[in-house]
């Protein structure tokens, strides 16, 4: 393997505040090589009905006040802030990204435990005037935030750290018991989040049951079928793709659900802008972790009478970024996550080119660059039916689709039927504003790319791309339910 020390990982599930091995183990590779990096147990059914039930016994038992989950989670981002740059290793030995952006991940999942933390004790009810209905003047009414009770937290292999901690921080802010499940081929990492958790625990000077925070790894058809059967699971929140997002839409009953699924995200960049800038950022934000990120520059759209120098700063950024080892500090762009994955985006970029796109720099794959690395590669003249232009490609693709005004351009930013994120480039304020109203999307990023996302802010999209926020006050408030209690006139007996 490339890393330095390739240390064998063989984790287990914790269940019920004890960590458990199943009957059949799956092993986790390293995509740059192929090498083993460890394995994990492959959860029985009746394990993961076992963690369910330990949860809701746990959330049934637990009395932590707001102030002690705040220090649970305060301590669990202390736990992984001393650990940083173990579980940085970690994360790029199953997942594949440039060390440099394990290590960023890393700092942000830290964030993020942070905010959750502070959100505890932020879970403010509100006073409700009566008197703003006749006949009800001497009444009193507020509302207050109460927890759902077990909430399923199921992540992607993208960012396997920082969108667990999305979901298992928010819960637990909001009071509520967790059981993780992470993706099967990045799930050593989550487990290094669980095992924070499980340290920080016994650190606290609170009463944690044991219970509260469990993780079961393998099927994700075992454990998401289980969850969406269980009556104690109050709640669902899961990143990952629109056909598993519908499915379990459609089968979660009255379950409070949250999905930040797919995307197709456009990026406007117009004439008044500064192309080179404007270009940078969107080679950034489409191939950063070889383009394997929900919110990526999927379409470039561009108005025509600047395309050509757009094209060739784009081409200047891309061929500025090293691909290559990511253990190598330099590295930009590393491994896609899996074969699939990588033929998925070798597909697409073939049949765009068959179709009459052009290559202007890159459209290497495979071979001498490593089995599942792309190269960054830009293509002009795409239109909008290409497959580059109506798919999510998930990789480091930079499709250039020309726009005569911005009519054209806000018709094509919506011709998708996600709506996650969107960016665009302009020193026009009404343009701007027209963007942010006509555009749709969960997001309008001015500018800046579509791939913007700050860890407190509301994130998620219309349409195919999801429902609900993440965001940590945003998601404390899914994970909560909203109470009113009214005080009336009384009676006395005097």
């Amino acid at each position: 393997m490339s890393q330095e020390t390739a240390t064998r990982l063989d984790k287990q599930m914790l269940i019920g505040g004890e960590w458990v091995d199943a009957d059949e183990r799956t092993d986790v590779v390293h995509p740059y090589d192929g090498d083993l990096v460890g394995s994990v147990p492959m959860a029985s059914e009746e394990q993961v009905v076992e963690a369910i039930d330990a949860a809701d016994e746990a959330f049934e038992a637990s009395e932590l006040s707001a102030y002690e989950r705040y220090e649970l989670l305060s301590e669990t981002a202390r736990q992984v802030e001393d650990r940083a740059d173990e579980i940085a290793t970690i994360l790029t030995s199953e997942q594949g990204k440039p060390i440099a952006e394990a290590r960023g991940e890393v700092d942000r999942a830290v964030q993020t435990l942070d905010l959750s933390a502070e959100q505890a004790k932020r879970m403010f009810g509100e006073y409700v005037p009566m008197d703003a209905q006749k006949g009800f003047a001497k009444d009193h009414c507020f509302t207050q935030r109460e927890p759902l009770g077990v909430v399923a937290a199921i992540t992607p292999f993208n960012f396997p750290l920082n969108l667990m901690v999305h979901k298992v921080g928010p819960a637990i802010a909001a009071g509520n018991a967790v059981v993780g499940k992470p993706a099967t081929n990045t799930p050593l990492t989550s487990v290094a989040l669980f095992e924070c958790l499980d340290d920080a625990a016994d650190a606290v000077d609170a009463d944690v049951p044991a219970g509260l925070f469990n993780v079961v790894t393998g099927s994700g058809s075992t454990v998401g079928d289980t969850v969406l059967d269980h009556d104690a699971v109050e709640a669902i929140s899961f990143t990952g793709s629109t056909g598993v997002g519908k499915y379990l839409a459609e089968n979660s009953g009255m379950k409070e659900i949250t999905l930040e699924l797919g995307g197709n995200d456009p990026t406007i960049v117009w004439g008044d802008t500064d192309i080179e800038q404007a270009a940078e950022q969107v080679v950034g934000g489409a191939c950063s972790n070889a383009g394997q990120v929900c919110n990526s520059v999927e379409r470039v759209l561009v108005q025509e009478t600047v395309e050509d120098e757009l094209v060739d700063a784009l081409v200047d950024a891309a061929e500025d970024l090293t691909v290559g080892d990511p253990f190598e500090d330099g590295t930009d762009i590393a491994s896609m996550v899996d074969d699939s994955q990588f033929e998925d985006v070798v597909d697409i970029f073939e049949a765009t080119v068959e179709q009459g796109a052009t290559v202007e720099c890159g459209g290497s794959y495979g071979g001498d660059l490593g089995p599942r690395t792309f190269e960054p590669t830009v293509l002009s003249g795409v239109t909008p039916d290409m497959p580059a232009a109506k798919e999510e490609t998930f990789g480091p693709l930079v499709p250039v689709i020309s726009v005569a005004d911005f009519d054209e351009a806000i018709a094509e930013a919506n011709n998708t039927e996600y709506g996650l994120e969107a960016g665009l480039f302009t020193q026009d304020i009404d343009r701007a504003k027209r963007a942010a109203d006509e555009i749709e999307a969960g997001g309008v990023n001015i500018n800046t790319v579509s791939g913007f996302r700050a860890d407190h802010m509301p994130y998620g999209g219309f349409k195919d791309s999801g429902v609900g926020k993440e965001g940590i006050k945003y998601a404390v408030e899914h994970f909560s339910k909203a109470k009113l209690v009214g005080f009336h006139d009384g009676f006395t007996n005097a």
